[in-house]
């Protein structure tokens, strides 16, 4: 009889091929330490004869596990487990340098065992789609920055959920077993609030929410709220050719390039940040603290959002979260 620790279910019962049902068992119990580096698994005549399979059948299971790295053989030992691998995806959209910071912690955090295919999908439905690779169940483990998008949700939703972290985005947490977010919402005006005694030194508070991002719009709400709220006077500039600083002007900027931008207007018109000009950016970098100064920031500890990723990979505990957003105040605002 095959070996217990291989535990092969409903052979017969859905569309996945029944080779692919093999690979599935032998990885996961591969996975699972179930079996270990070096172990022997059954030839094929002997699991051919056991689950009644054809020889065909299971030779191209195993010559997928061979591929994959999961198995090896000699003519004389048969096979055997190979060294434990486990391959991971990270797939978020695009390479910032908020980001660097998450992916090396996030790195530095896993065991010398765990391989990490590393990809971004550039907020393109099909690279997203075909980055994921369901069908293949080559990853252990999927750590997957989303975005709005229903054929996106359809795509995670074909994926194991107990392995699957969704982060960054809530595209649904209460239908997810793990996610590790961003409160984009609330969390975001209960910093504005930190610094309202910064922003009222300005006649206006202007958002930044240039044509190209993908920041989600619920911030832009959220800051609609606090403005109300407080009787601020505020705008928002969706074209980045429109924007102009003016004195006495607070501004809120998500994105790096409409930072630099206003940065670059200043020095231009000599407006001195912090007392002519108001500035507030996403996302710390290790750079702002140093330019002008340093720059004012609502964020996330992006190390802390990678060592957190990284433990969901090292173990089985069910992980939901949200990330407590901070406001840093610097001499920008």
């Amino acid at each position: 009889m095959v070996d217990s620790k291989v535990k092969l279910k409903n052979i017969g019962n859905n569309d996945v091929p029944k080779y692919k049902k093999i690979f599935n068992a032998f990885k996961e119990s591969i996975e699972t330490n179930a079996f270990k580096p070096g172990d022997s698994i059954p030839s094929i005549n002997e699991f051919s004869k056991d689950y009644r399979l054809s020889r065909d059948t299971v030779f191209k299971a195993y010559t997928l596990l061979k591929q994959k790295g999961f198995i090896k053989s000699t003519p004389n030992k048969g096979y055997y487990v190979a060294d434990s691998k486990i391959k991971v995806l990270l797939l978020i959209s695009t390479f910032k340098a908020y980001k660097e910071v998450l992916y090396h912690s996030f790195m530095q955090n896993l065991p010398s065992n765990v391989i990490v295919d590393f990809q971004f999908h550039h907020y393109n439905v099909k690279n997203f789609k075909s980055m994921l690779d369901i069908e293949e169940g080559e990853y252990y483990k999927y750590i997957i920055m989303g975005f709005d998008h229903p054929e996106v949700k359809r795509a995670i939703s074909k994926i194991d959920r107990n392995r699957l972290l969704l982060i960054d985005w809530d595209l649904g947490s209460e239908k997810t077993k793990n996610y590790l977010l961003q409160d984009f919402g609330q969390g975001f005006y209960n910093c504005l609030e930190q610094g309202l005694h910064l922003f009222k030194k300005y006649n206006e508070i202007n958002f930044v929410y240039p044509e190209y991002t993908y920041h989600p719009w619920e911030s832009v709400e959220y800051f609609k709220k606090f403005c109300d709220t407080y009787g601020i006077k505020c705008s928002i500039t969706k074209n980045s050719k429109d924007l102009k600083v003016k004195r006495h002007t607070a501004y809120i900027t998500v994105n790096d390039r409409m930072l630099y931008d206003l940065l670059d207007q200043c020095i231009t018109e000599d407006l001195e940040l912090g007392k002519d000009v108001g500035l507030l950016s996403y996302n710390e970098t290790p750079i702002k603290r140093f330019i002008y100064k340093g720059i004012t920031v609502v964020s996330i500890d992006f190390k802390e959002f990678g060592a957190i990723a990284a433990e969901f990979v090292k173990t089985d505990n069910a992980i939901r979260k949200f990330l407590p957003t901070k406001l840093i105040i610097r001499d920008s605002l």
